[in-house]
C-alpha cells in the first residue's frame, strides 16, 4: 500500500504565537520502497514521523494509505488504523524490562487480535534472534535489541513501517547490520518504509532520500543521485 502524505501543516503552540512544525509538507511512498528522512535537528522529521503515523492531527493537508485519506477519520478510527495498518521502530527500541523477546512479540500479536507464536518466531528468526527467544533486554545486545523493536513492528503485517533514528545508538556495523535488514524486509513485506536518520553513512540503503528544513520536504533523491556525494574528499578520511 502507497503511504502519502500531502501538504501537511503542523503548529504547536508557544506562549502567545505558533511554532510552524511541517510546513507544506509532503512525501509518497509506494509499497516496498524504503525512504529515508534527513535533516538537522528541529527541521521537523519527528513531527513528520508523528503525522504519518497518526499521533498527531496536522492543522492541515492529508495522510493517505492506500488512497484513502485515514488523518480525517475519528479518533477511535485512527486508532485502528495505527493498531492494524502502522509498525513502529522506536530509537530506543522501548522494549519493556519484564518481558522476553517472545513475550514483547506476542503481546503486540494479542493488541491486533493475531497472537500466532509460530509468526513470532518466524520474525525473530528472520531478524537473527533464533535461540535468543527467552532472553529480556537486558540480556541482549543493544542491536540484538533494536532488532527485537523491528519484529515487534512487523507483528501485526502493517502496510506502513514507520522507524525513528535505527542506528543512532549502534556502532557504525551494527547500524549496518540494522538499515540492511530494514531494507530485506521492506522489499520482501511490501512495507512502505519511512526511516528518519542523521545517518548519511547508510543513505545508499534508501530508495530515496528526502532532505527537511524549517518544516519542508525536499524534492526525493534516488540513490543514484547520491553517489558522489557519499565519496570522502581525499583530506578527509572516512570515519573510523
Amino acid at each position: 500500500m502507497t503511504l502519502r502524505l500531502e501538504s501537511l501543516r503542523l503548529l504547536y503552540p508557544d506562549g502567545d504565537r505558533d511554532l510552524v512544525a511541517l510546513d507544506d509538507a509532503a512525501l509518497t511512498v509506494e509499497a516496498g520502497e524504503l525512504v529515508a528522512v534527513t535533516g538537522p535537528s528541529g527541521s521537523g522529521k519527528s513531527s513528520l514521523l508523528a503525522v504519518a503515523g497518526l499521533l498527531v492531527t496536522p492543522a492541515s493537508g492529508t495522510v493517505r494509505i492506500a488512497g484513502q485519506d485515514v488523518s480525517a477519520r475519528s479518533p477511535a478510527a485512527r486508532d485502528r488504523v495505527r493498531r492494524e495498518r502502522i509498525g513502529f521502530v522506536f530509537q530506543q527500541s522501548n522494549l519493556l524490562a519484564s518481558l522476553t523477546a517472545l513475550d514483547q512479540l506476542m503481546l503486540v500479536g494479542t493488541m491486533v487480535g493475531r497472537p500466532r507464536e509460530d509468526r513470532a518466531h518466524e520474525l525473530l528468526d528472520r531478524v537473527g534472534l533464533t535461540g535468543k527467544e527467552h532472553r529480556r533486554p537486558h540480556q541482549l545486545s543493544g542491536g540484538e535489541r533494536q532488532r527485537v523493536g523491528v519484529a515487534r513492528a512487523l507483528m501485526g503485517d502493517p502496510a506502513v513501517l514507520l522507524v525513528d533514528e535505527p542506528t543512532s545508538a549502534l556502532d557504525r556495523e551494527r547500524g549496518r547490520q540494522v538499515m540492511t535488514l530494514l531494507r530485506e524486509i521492506t522489499k520482501e513485506s511490501a512495507t512502505a518504509t519511512v526511516v528518519v536518520t542523521h545517518d548519511v553513512e547508510h543513505l545508499d540503503l534508501a530508495d530515496k532520500t528526502v532532505t527537511m528544513r524549517d518544516g519542508r520536504t525536499s524534492k526525493p533523491l534516488a540513490d543514484h543521485d547520491l553517489l558522489p556525494a557519499r565519496k570522502a574528499p581525499a583530506d578527509h578520511p572516512p570515519r573510523p
